[in-house]
């Protein structure tokens, strides 16, 4: 399984530690294709040094997420790319689940938590110490899913 993990790059970066763990965890169920952004290196620059650019980045990344699977955001700390990528994955009708932790004192975008159908796009409210049973309990309903429609 392919996994595409969204998380704050130049939005804010605080949430690293929170994604090392969920990137840590979804390596358990298959080829995390964006693990770089769990990566404590990275700032909230981005990969600006990336010699191609801007535009290299988006393009790679959107060729990530047509290789996915499905996708995990995230969605804590409120990203301009993040979102753009949950539109392009809804777009591309993948499964996709988005993580907010409410301990935060944010606010969860109504464009993100209204899309929230139960099924296809899934929103979960979440505490840290609980990410890795909010992971298990999702990708084994994937599972059961993907069985059922294959009968």
């Amino acid at each position: 399984m392919k996994v595409y993990f969204c998380g704050s790059i130049r939005g804010g970066r605080d949430d690293v530690h929170v994604y090392q763990k969920i990137v840590h965890k979804l390596q358990s169920y298959g080829s995390v294709l964006t693990e770089h952004v769990s990566s404590a290196e990275l700032s909230d620059t981005g990969e600006g040094a990336m010699e191609a650019g801007d535009q290299a980045i988006h393009d790679r990344d959107v060729d990530w997420l047509r290789q996915s699977d499905v996708v995990v955001a995230e969605v804590t700390q409120p990203s301009l790319g993040v979102g753009y990528e949950l539109g392009r994955a809804v777009d591309m009708k993948k499964k996709v689940l988005c993580l907010f932790r409410p301990s935060s004192g944010r606010t969860l975008s109504a464009m993100i938590r209204g899309a929230a159908d139960g099924d296809q796009f899934v929103v979960t409210d979440y505490s840290e110490d609980e990410v890795e049973k909010v992971l298990e309990e999702f990708f084994s309903l994937k599972e059961s899913r993907t069985n059922q429609n294959a009968e």
